[in-house]
């Protein structure tokens, strides 16, 4: 009598998955790879003249950290400006989408409604942030309505140049990513809150937690895997920050180079001379970053049962 095969799920499992490692490979892992070998060759383009590729080791590494005239080494200072922004983003975004996400789930609030609220706090994200960028250096032109109210209103006898100021210039990018994304952030969280057994708040509630402990003892401890996801993913974006200070300050990163991102320094070898060298050693160092702030942010926002 003949055995009848079974289904081997595991292997109707690979073949689903493999699609996406095909993928992976030919599209991130091979781009990557190619980079970090770049990175170790002369490879740009002077005028009509084509230089290298020509191996020079780790030139470009040394001459990324090599002070200029002036004694600044310019990719640390560019990646202070970066996690400046981002962080000037990223710590309102978080904390503001955390309070929204616990307000509208609070099943004492019972809050009517719901889906037109998170329809609203998403809009934002829907914009392209060429589009925000462009919105806001409109507004805050020196002749541009919000320059207009305040000398309206006689709070200034001249118009205000807001992208001639360190604070300002930094408080828009800041303002513009946390109103493109905290409504993605807050949808996030919101879905993680209603992932939680509700006889655990019904439990603190019976044993007379309040809201504050209910809060610190039961959701935020539960919501830590989506929280620990949110901000690694909203870091990742911040580091590769590039599009919204951009446009703002016109390619200039303005003033005095203190809203230029570490993309923008690698656009800048990318656009005209086309130095793949340079760009891939920037990409390299970015990389190490990144990595390097994940494993901290992990770290700090996880911890051993």
């Amino acid at each position: 009598m003949k055995k009848k095969k079974g289904i081997s799920y595991a292997k109707w499992g690979y073949i689903f998955i493999l699609p996406f490692f095909v993928a992976y490979f030919i599209f991130t892992f091979i781009p990557q790879a190619l980079t970090v070998y770049n990175s170790f060759f002369e490879n740009y383009r002077q005028g009509l003249t084509q230089i290298g590729p020509n191996f020079v080791g780790l030139r470009n590494y040394i001459t990324l950290f090599t002070p200029d005239a002036n004694g600044t080494i310019d990719i640390l200072k560019y990646a202070g400006n970066t996690i400046i922004l981002w962080l000037l983003g990223a710590v309102p975004q978080i904390l503001v989408a955390l309070l929204l996400a616990i307000f509208f789930t609070s099943y004492r609030l019972n809050i009517k409604g719901q889906q037109f609220f998170k329809t609203v706090i998403y809009m934002p994200n829907l914009i392209m942030a060429s589009a925000f960028s462009m919105l806001f250096f409109t507004l805050f032109s020196t002749v541009g309505p919000v320059n207009q109210v305040i000398q309206a209103m006689g709070w200034s006898d001249v118009a205000i140049d807001f992208f001639a100021r360190r604070v300002t210039v930094r408080g828009l990018i800041s303002l513009m990513n946390f109103l493109m994304w905290f409504g993605n952030t807050t949808i996030l969280l919101m879905a993680g809150i209603m992932g939680i057994d509700q006889s655990l708040f019904e439990a603190a509630n019976i044993d007379g937690a309040s809201s504050v402990q209910t809060f610190f003892r039961v959701t935020l401890p539960l919501l830590m895997p989506i929280l620990v996801y949110t901000v690694i993913t909203a870091m990742i974006g911040g580091l590769q920050m590039f599009d919204v200070p951009q446009i703002l300050t016109n390619r200039g990163g303005t003033p005095n180079r203190t809203s230029t991102t570490l993309v923008m320094y690698l656009n800048n070898y990318l656009d005209g001379s086309r130095n793949y060298g340079m760009a891939g050693a920037i990409s390299v160092i970015i990389f190490i970053i990144t990595g390097i702030l994940s494993m901290i942010v992990y770290r700090s926002l996880t911890k051993k049962d």
